[in-house]
């Protein structure tokens, strides 16, 4: 159907595409605050994929074999509230759009994510929302090689992204497309708002790429001139991009940004700004839209419904999982406890006895080999387990025994080689977590998570889970020196909301955080670990219990202590031996390891109590970075052996030496807190 003709009795394309533009503009304005430029630029290509090829269910956002569609240019937030008002989502009534970016409303200045909800991801920061896609059809590949047999395919649908200008300037987008294509993501179709501007205008004069051929040159298909505004063109650009199936879509859409705003359009005012009352008048003129403001007419509305269509795209494919339970029951419940993310029912026995015989084990590793371990133990019964390492897989240690590396030919597995893409790698491996089906984790060196960091923002703000292993924590990395000595990086992740950091101190303490990142949902969580070696502790059964507390006595005085020693990681041996030091000297002195200082701090007043007693003013922290996070614990009166300035390339032992990290040290500033 044209943009102008319609059945009879039908509105026509165009009409149901203008209501996108009333409802954005109108909401921009009643806010006086947001982008109306995009939503209205890019209404006829929504119109058509939404109408015309989007699988969904209103009734159901949380439909497993849905399609997912992202909207990685999430400044134009207004589109995808407008679809989800006018297809029938209950948590989007009109008054969520009268409302928007209102305190206490779903429309919000930018999407976001809620688990069960229609949002795929928070998008904003623009890219990710591309690079969450592209893990997310990551995530449709793998799933569907693994659980899909002859004649079911459960697991069969598209991931669509329409992303602008700014997502393809970012960086993160030539990491996350660059991967894609090798992996041909055939049902992954990007369709791009190119209108030629960004907020400080015409992009001429500062991107002028051949976006086309980059994309070519990924390995994708790239459907280029495609009339924005004509749904015919629209249409056969997603029947071409639809029909390879070994290689993503870049469908390049030229339109107007502000399309209808006869003063306006084509020109950056629109991207950020009301349009202002007297333009909206003359676009609602321009637009032939007699409706008043959020108002949409009964045959609009009607045509826009998805309700019914949703439903039975879903009740399809319910009656093809029904018979792939009935073939394949042990897959199908497998399935069901996967997407859901469900740890299996033996979860906690299998973990107990994991972590009980790596304690017999008592092995003497880097806490690097001690995550490994700690993989090659939890990984046997959890088979949502998926991951890889930024071009460090040797060094980072995440490939574990049951590791099986995916690949363009092969999407039958668990591991990816991602590559140097730090950025790239942790949005995937969040898009991973939101598809469902998957745990994920990824790996790089302490010092490169500042490259991932607004990814990890993003999976704390979505409250979603991906463990992040980072090795070579501290300038125990040595001679590679001060550029890849992460000294302020444990800091800076904990000062994070709602970001969890573990930083072990052998084998057992790092099974033990494994475990609270595996348990843990509603977040990411950091895992910080050595390069170098470090001893096994002797703990009883109580204290191994208390290590998922974030902090407990590992060594205690035999009376009231004198002094409190608080040590993370490669320090906590270190805090043994001064405390031994120092109780040959007549000193009471306990040893308080603290391997996650978030999870400490949420157990109750009586525990905490317990661990750091209030009347013992004397305390010493002892960590092998910024001292900043530790005054907290240790008071006015007690001191940090930290190191508040980069390091130096050496051998690990002289460096330890040097700032101070040695027995003689610990036990000199203890003593002068003594004092």
């Amino acid at each position: 159907m044209s943009n102008t003709a319609s059945a009879a009795g039908q509105p026509a394309r165009r009409d149901l595409a203008n209501a996108i533009r009333a409802l954005s503009m109108d909401a921009v304005q009643a806010a006086n605050s947001g982008h109306p430029g995009a939503p209205m630029g890019m209404a006829d290509i929504a119109e058509v994929l939404w109408n015309d090829y989007l699988r969904h269910n209103p009734t159901n956002p949380a439909w497993a074999n849905r399609d997912r569609f992202v909207l990685s240019n999430g400044h134009g937030s207004m589109l995808l509230y407008s679809l989800l008002h006018l297809t029938g989502y209950k948590d989007f009534p009109i008054e969520q759009i009268r409302n928007f970016r209102q305190f206490g409303y779903r429309t919000a200045g930018h999407p976001e994510y809620e688990p069960g909800g229609p949002i795929e991801t928070t998008s904003g920061p623009l890219g990710q929302g591309l690079s969450n896609a592209v893990g997310m059809a990551m995530a449709e590949r793998m799933l569907a090689a693994e659980f899909n047999r002859p004649g079911h395919n459960i697991v069969d649908h598209k991931t669509w992204v329409f992303l602008g200008d700014g997502c393809l300037m970012e960086g993160i987008s030539h990491e996350a497309c660059s991967l894609a294509g090798t992996l041909k993501l055939g049902k992954l179709i990007c369709l791009y708002d190119d209108n030629n501007i960004s907020i400080d205008g015409e992009v001429g004069g500062w991107f002028t790429d051949d976006t086309a051929k980059r994309f070519e040159a990924y390995g994708w298909q790239v459907v280029p001139n495609v009339d924005g505004h004509d749904a015919a063109a629209i249409a056969a650009a997603i029947e071409e991009a639809s029909a390879d199936p070994d290689r993503p879509t870049l469908i390049c859409c030229k339109t107007i940004i502000g399309f209808g705003s006869p003063n306006k359009q084509g020109t950056a005012s629109t991207h950020g700004a009301p349009l202002g009352d007297d333009e909206i008048a003359a676009t609602r003129k321009e637009l032939g839209w007699k409706s008043a403001p959020f108002d949409i007419p009964d045959d609009i509305a009607s045509r826009w419904d998805g309700k019914a269509r949703g439903a039975s795209d879903e009740n399809i494919w319910n009656v093809i999982f029904a018979n792939y339970n009935a073939e394949y029951p042990d897959l199908a419940n497998e399935f069901r406890r996967r997407m859901a993310g469900k740890l299996p029912s033996n979860w906690s026995d299998f973990a107990d006895k994991a972590i009980a015989e790596i304690n017999t084990a008592g092995e003497k590793v880097a806490t690097r080999k001690a995550s490994l371990i700690a993989l090659n133990a939890f990984a046997r019964a959890l088979p949502e387990m998926a991951g890889g390492s930024a071009d460090l897989t040797g060094s980072n240690l995440t490939k574990h025994n049951g590791s099986v590396p995916i690949s363009g030919d092969d999407a039958e597995g668990n591991y990816v080689w991602f590559g140097v893409r730090e950025f790239g790698m942790t949005a995937i491996c969040n898009g991973l977590r939101l598809h469902g089906g998957f745990l994920p984790y990824c790996g790089t060196f302490l010092t490169f998570s500042d490259y991932a960091r607004n990814a990890l923002r993003m999976a704390a703000l979505m409250k979603i889970q991906n463990v992040l292993v980072y090795t070579h924590d501290s300038i125990g990395l040595g001679e590679d020196g001060p550029t890849h000595q992460p000294v302020e990086h444990t800091a800076s992740l904990r000062l994070m909301p709602n970001m969890s950091v573990w930083r072990p101190c052998d084998t057992v303490e790092t099974a033990v955080a494994w475990r609270d990142a595996i348990e843990r949902q509603d977040g990411p969580t950091s895992l910080i670990l050595t390069r170098q070696g470090l001893p096994h502790q002797n703990r009883s059964a109580g204290q191994i219990l208390d290590i998922a507390r974030g902090a407990y006595v590992l060594r205690d005085s035999d009376g009231v202590p004198d002094i409190i020693l608080i040590a993370t990681g490669s320090e906590v041996a270190l805090a043994v031996s001064a405390a031994e030091a120092l109780t040959a000297d007549g000193v009471n002195a306990r040893v308080v390891s603290m391997p996650s200082t978030d999870v400490f701090d949420t157990q109750d007043a009586a525990y905490r109590e317990s661990v750091l007693p209030a009347a013992v003013t004397a305390r010493v922290a002892i960590e092998a970075g910024v001292t900043e996070t530790w005054w907290r614990y240790v008071g006015s009166h007690g001191r940090v052996v930290g190191l508040d300035r980069f390091g130096e390339s050496a051998p690990a032992e002289e460096l330890f030496e040097h700032f101070g990290f040695t027995t003689e040290n610990v036990v000199a500033v203890a003593k002068d807190v003594l004092k």
